[in-house]
């Protein structure tokens, strides 16, 4: 009887360590569950705090919604690869104690110790976790820097270019996209530029620009 209790403790710890007390993510994600989600949070804004050259944290870069629009578009075997690293960085305080130490689920770090712990999978001597550090800080990277309002700051981020269009619009998606997202036809097409320079102090793109205060 005693070992039966024990065993149902510890599975009722175990199930609440994956899935319980996540907080439900915003409606816009289509595939992240909610334990990706504040994973994704709490180390965006570990790896890129609102200190430094760039006063972006990566929370305000909005880390998971760019993971889980990326995830949409992987292959299955991708997206696998990918929900497996974020569930190992999660959990991997059971094996490798954070600061304290402590054993609780990275999300439910402190902000320092978040950075401390991390900082230690890029240091550490074993490779292995070298490269999942390495791994986890590449996907956040792309998304960091491809956010609007960090592309504004480094003066990088796109014009507005209103381009002809012409036969590669509705006879080839943009890249990543399936065909069905062609959004032209042959009826759209435009002249094609009259060769006017583009103007270096124009608009932004309409999905770079500042939102209006």
């Amino acid at each position: 009887m005693i070992v039966w209790t024990l065993i149902a403790m510890i599975a009722a710890w175990a199930g609440f360590r994956l899935f319980g007390g996540y907080p439900a993510p915003e409606a816009s994600l289509e595939v992240l569950a909610p334990r990706e989600a504040a994973f994704l949070d709490a180390a965006a804004e570990a790896m890129f705090p609102a200190v430094g050259v760039l006063p972006i944290s990566g929370r305000e870069a909005e880390l998971p919604r760019y993971v889980d629009r990326w995830l949409v578009l992987l292959p299955p075997r991708q997206k696998f690869l990918i929900r497996a690293l974020l569930f190992l960085v999660e959990q991997a305080t059971i094996f490798f104690p954070a600061p304290g130490p402590s054993l609780r689920r990275f999300s439910s770090l402190s902000p320092p110790a978040r950075e401390a712990w991390l900082r230690a999978w890029g240091e550490s001597g074993l490779g292995l976790r070298r490269l999942v550090f390495t791994s986890l800080r590449a996907v956040l990277t792309m998304g960091y820097l491809g956010h609007p309002a960090v592309l504004r700051h480094v003066h990088l981020a796109p014009l507005e270019i209103k381009t002809p269009i012409g036969p590669s619009e509705w006879l080839y998606p943009r890249a990543g996209y399936p065909p069905s997202s062609i959004e032209y036809s042959e009826a759209d097409r435009t002249p094609p530029s009259d060769g006017t320079p583009l103007d270096l102090r124009g608009l932004l793109h309409p999905d770079y620009r500042a939102p209006e205060a």
